[in-house]
Parts: C-alpha cells; sequence; structure tokens
C-alpha cells in the first residue's frame, strides 16, 4: 500500500528541535566548550574504553559514576540518576509528571526543548512570559503555582539562551509554594558558580539537571544527570529507557569526572573571555547586550539577521534567534578561545560600521 495512515495528534505543527549546526570555521553558536578534553585525559579515556567489553549490555544505571557524582554532591546513589544527555531527563520529566490532563509551567524565552516534550507527552503548556528584560515575572509565577494545579514546573538557571541567573530567593519561595516538582536546570552551573544543591534536603519537590556536554568539553559524548529525592529518582526509573546510557560513554564520563578539577582553568578562562565580550560587545553602536552568568550572551541589534549572514560569510557561526518569539532582532554568541573572540568582535564592528 502506497500511504500511511497519520501520526500521533501531538505531532501536528510540531517543529522538530534544529541546533542550525553549520560548518564553520569558528563554532560560537552551542554553548559547547572551545577546548576538547586535554591529551593526558584523552589517553586515559582511551585506556578505559579499551576494557570496556562491547559485546555486554552496560551497567543500565550507571551505577559507578552515580556513585563518583552523589559521593561528590553529598548525596546517596539513589538520588542520583544518568542519562543519555540531559535531554533524555528533560524528556523523561515530561513522560514522568506529565501528560493528558496535567499541566507543566513554562517562562519563555527559555529552551524550546521544554515546551515541545510537554505537547509530545499530551500535557498543557502555561506560559508565564518572562519580563522586558528576560527576569523571571517572580509573582506571576507564585501567583500561578498558587492555584495548585501545575505538576511540574522547569527553571534553567543560568537560563538559556537570556543568560542569567534566576533569583535563589525566589526559587527558595517557588519551592515552598508548591507540591509541583520543580526542575532547576544547572546545565551551566559551572559557569555561573551557583547552585541549588543546599536545597535538596529540604525540598522533596526539587530535581536538579546537570551536562558533562559544556564545562568538561563531552558535548560528543551525551552525559547528563539529575539530583533529586530518592523517591522522584524512583519515578523517573519507570519511564527511563533501558541501557539508555552506552558502556563507552560510561568509560569516558568515569575518566572525565575523575579528573574534573582539571577543567577548572579552563572554565575559568570562559568565565574572564565571557566578561570581556560583555564589556567590549556594550562598546559597539547599536547593540543591547544581555548580563550573562554563563558560557554565552545574547545581544540584540536591528537586521540581526542579516548580521548573522554576514557573520556566516566570514566562517563565523553564532546563534540566529532573529524571528523566535520574544527574541526578536537577537543573537547569541557563544564563549570561544580567546583568538576565536577575537575574529568575532572584529568582524561584528566592520558588519555594524558598514549597515
Amino acid at each position: 500500500m502506497n500511504s500511511v495512515r497519520q501520526s500521533a495528534p501531538q505531532l501536528q505543527g510540531l517543529v522538530p528541535y534544529d541546533p542550525k549546526y553549520l560548518p564553520a570555521r569558528a563554532y560560537l553558536s552551542a554553548n559547547e566548550n572551545p577546548r576538547d578534553v586535554e591529551t593526558e585525559i584523552r589517553q586515559k579515556i582511551i585506556s578505559a574504553i579499551r576494557k570496556v567489553p562491547l559485546n555486554r549490555y552496560p551497567d543500565p544505571l550507571a551505577n559507578d559514576l552515580r556513585d563518583m557524582i552523589a559521593e561528590a554532591n553529598g548525596l546517596d546513589r539513589d538520588q542520583v540518576l544518568l542519562g543519555n544527555g540531559g535531554d533524555e531527563l528533560l524528556f523523561n520529566i515530561a513522560l514522568a509528571w506529565g501528560g493528558p490532563g496535567r499541566k507543566f509551567l513554562n517562562l519563555p524565552p527559555t529552551f524550546s526543548v521544554y515546551a515541545a516534550n510537554a505537547r509530545l507527552t499530551g500535557t498543557e503548556v502555561i506560559d508565564v512570559p518572562r519580563l522586558v528584560d528576560y527576569s523571571i515575572d517572580e509573582e506571576t509565577v507564585l501567583e500561578r503555582v498558587g492555584q495548585g494545579d501545575i505538576d511540574y514546573v522547569i527553571v534553567a538557571s543560568p537560563n538559556n539562551p537570556t543568560g542569567k541567573l534566576a533569583n535563589e530567593e525566589f526559587l527558595a519561595k517557588l519551592l515552598d509554594a508548591t507540591d509541583a516538582l520543580v526542575l532547576v536546570d544547572e546545565a551551566y552551573f559551572e559557569f555561573s558558580r551557583t547552585t541549588m544543591r543546599p536545597y535538596l534536603a529540604m525540598h522533596k519537590n526539587l530535581l536538579i539537571l546537570r551536562t558533562f556536554s559544556k564545562a568538561f568539553s563531552l558535548a560528543g559524548v551525551r552525559m547528563g544527570y539529575i539530583l533529586g529525592n530518592a523517591e522522584v529518582i524512583r519515578e523517573f526509573l519507570k519511564v527511563r529507557q533501558p541501557y539508555s546510557v552506552d558502556a563507552v560513554s560510561q568509560a569516558i564520563a568515569r575518566e572525565v569526572f575523575s579528573e574534573r578539577q582539571k577543567f577548572e582553568h579552563g572554565i575559568m578562562a570562559i568565565i574572564s573571555e565571557r566578561d570581556r565580550l560583555l564589556e567590549e560587545l556594550g562598546k559597539v553602536p547599536g547593540i543591547t547586550v544581555y548580563p550573562s552568568d554563563s558560557n554565552y550572551i545574547l545581544f540584540k541589534l536591528e537586521g540581526a539577521d542579516k548580521v548573522w549572514e554576514a557573520l556566516y560569510a566570514r566562517g563565523i557561526l553564532v546563534r540566529d534567534f532573529s524571528h523566535a518569539p520574544m527574541l526578536e532582532n537577537c543573537l547569541r554568541v557563544s564563549v570561544g578561545t580567546e583568538k576565536e573572540n577575537d575574529e568575532f568582535l572584529a568582524a561584528l564592528r566592520e558588519i555594524v560600521a558598514n549597515k
């Protein structure tokens, strides 16, 4: 039969997530660490991979790595769960806490995958838009969760793509104001130097998401994890895919996590370059720069889509949000190496001057 029945109704009108990963000389679009894993650690990784029996299934819960992460965070193993990147775990929260008749509170503009996952699982999305400066409309959020019908909330801190941390006092009030599961997405916390980890013991409804993709240079490996109450983690076990974290990724992540202190110098270099970029972007006429606690910076200027094209023509790839709701005329640049950042700034100054 040369036909097929229609896909599930919740897919209608849903646009696939597109990271717009294009060939370029300077990749400043995906919030990656611009430095690869150093040679010494890479050699340890290679040695560890050689010992992996490829004919056997991996430990389904990556328990060795769970133990390492738990110990580093002063938690028990059953308070940690690994996933195939943070993306799998973000989908799992929609599976476990969402669904038909349930509600997700979203704070746009933010990571678009949150709302997409909710819609895929038949979860109603309740939007509380951010204020003009992209800060959270805290009063409205607290008022909305106070109605008692929200099942889960995701707060990115720092927020992607706008860059700023959520206010810690607000997050504490939010956790007290609702029994909804509150996921604080801390994918970039190594750059913000701020975490909600101390609140876990006091708040059963707090869940923290982290990743190896950014600070630890493992975007190509796909490894994320959540920290939370043991009862909450058990619910995630019910919906996760079996063997979702492969044996090779587990071996790589164990080696990197055991050597995580060696990434600190690179992290501090990114923070220093971020601050320099913020200062230099602020000097470019016609550009509005938004403060950042992460490894990327959002900025706004007229004709941003044309500026993106001109940058890309020079081999520099940044992220184009210029036609996204609430992000009109905005671009986001990831913090690269000093050389890459200099190239970006020089090109941007030239493009703006010739507009």
